[in-house]
């Protein structure tokens, strides 16, 4: 079928398969983190090295993602998306069978690499088959994937941990990739892109040269992403030995409150095409984020039942900026450049992501949950002044091909 030609519903269809690849693979991803229970109760380790454990997938997307980035500039997106699914299908499934945790941790590494295909190719193909006054509302659906993903984790995860082992629950999320794999394989289309040769050389230009807008982006999402990093890693755990609950019951809240993040991520993206920027909703997130995690930290500290109504809602807030941001990037970069500034993004927020369970495992240890809440209310402020509001990547859309509606 010629690109053209594609119906709504077969657009519609490619959403449906990006949000279904990157909601696996962040089951891959962050699916670690539900073993620190086990880790750190049955295994012995502290909550510095079991979170540096959880932390390996992130660290090995660091490694890939602007090389994923360039291959999706290349070849297109469906075969990073069957490739890259099918890679970290592979490293789940060995990692299930290690017999170290040395072992599991070099598979979960590799899988990570591979798992980094997913946030840039998924990103594209929205992208590139809607068009700009619904792309913060698609882009918002297919951000979902992420607290979906992390939902999902959390609700299968730590049972099968506690049922069958380690090994066992490492086997979900190697199953649900090689589905996403044989989906994306079959179902993918790339979107149109003009070629290259007949591109404008203003569309061919490096977007980071000659502006800081892309570069203040990623330094806002790096300290926006904090927050969300540490809600989401020490939930599980905190819930459970500092107030007490079940793993089925901890487990249970902590997928409502990703699901509300991911209808957070939805709202946010269709703000953003109702105001007609993606930047200035980030803005007032911002203020909410640090908000909520003051809030967090003071009745953390007095042992307030309130903390936990008010880590659901930090689940909900720290999430909402992520589609934004995203989309913006791919706008303002364009086809040509989109999949390397999309894994430039990605790389600055999951090299955060991998350094923050260690060093908060550090900071909680040594002095408590609310030191580290409050540490998380403070980066939003700074992230305030760093907005490129001015840029209004709904309206100047670096060398896209409008699809047909």
């Amino acid at each position: 079928m010629p690109t053209a030609q594609i119906g709504t519903a077969r657009r519609w269809s490619m959403l449906a398969i990006a949000l279904t690849a990157t909601l696996f693979a962040n089951v891959f991803i962050n699916g670690v983190a539900f073993l620190i229970p086990t880790l750190h109760t049955d295994l012995g380790l502290d909550l510095a090295q079991a979170g540096l454990m959880s932390s390996l997938p992130s660290f090995g997307m660091v490694v890939t993602l602007i090389a994923w980035g360039w291959v999706v500039d290349l070849l297109g997106e469906r075969f990073v998306l069957t490739v890259g699914s099918a890679l970290t299908a592979a490293a789940g499934f060995a990692a299930a069978t290690a017999d170290s945790l040395t072992t599991i941790g070099v598979f979960l590494f590799l899988g990570g690499m591979a798992a980094a295909s997913s946030n840039v190719a998924s990103g594209r193909l929205v992208v590139g088959w809607f068009p700009p006054h619904r792309r913060g509302f698609v882009m918002g659906i297919r951000q979902t994937a992420q607290p979906l993903g992390v939902g999902l984790g959390a609700l299968v995860i730590p049972r099968l941990a506690e049922q069958h082992g380690i090994g066992g629950a490492l086997l979900f999320p190697a199953i649900v990739c090689a589905a996403a794999a044989v989906v994306s394989l079959v179902g993918v289309l790339d979107p149109p892109r003009p070629p290259r040769a007949e591109a404008p050389a203003a569309d061919l230009a490096n977007p980071y040269r000659g502006s800081s807008t892309l570069w203040r982006i990623h330094a806002v999402s790096v300290l926006l992403v904090v927050p969300q990093s540490v809600v989401w890693t020490f939930a599980l755990v905190w819930l459970m030995s500092d107030r007490g609950w079940t793993a089925a019951g901890a487990g249970g809240l902590v997928t409502a409150a990703q699901v509300l993040g991911a209808a957070g991520r939805v709202a946010a993206g269709r703000w953003s095409d109702r105001v007609g920027s993606r930047l200035r909703p980030v803005r007032t997130i911002a203020v909410a984020a640090a908000l909520t995690m003051g809030l967090l930290a003071v009745t953390d500290a007095f042992d307030s039942p309130v903390a936990v109504a008010l880590l659901v809602v930090a689940s909900v807030v720290t999430v909402s900026d992520n589609g934004l941001a995203f989309t913006a990037i791919a706008e303002i970069s364009g086809p040509f450049w989109s999949g390397r500034a999309l894994g430039t993004q990605n790389t600055s927020q999951l090299f955060t992501t991998g350094v923050v369970p260690p060093l908060f495992g550090v900071l909680i240890a040594a002095f408590g949950y609310p030191a580290a809440f409050a540490l998380c209310a403070l980066l939003p402020l700074v992230a305030l002044p760093l907005v490129p509001v001015d840029a209004d990547s709904t309206t100047t859309t670096r060398g896209g091909v409008e699809p047909p509606r």
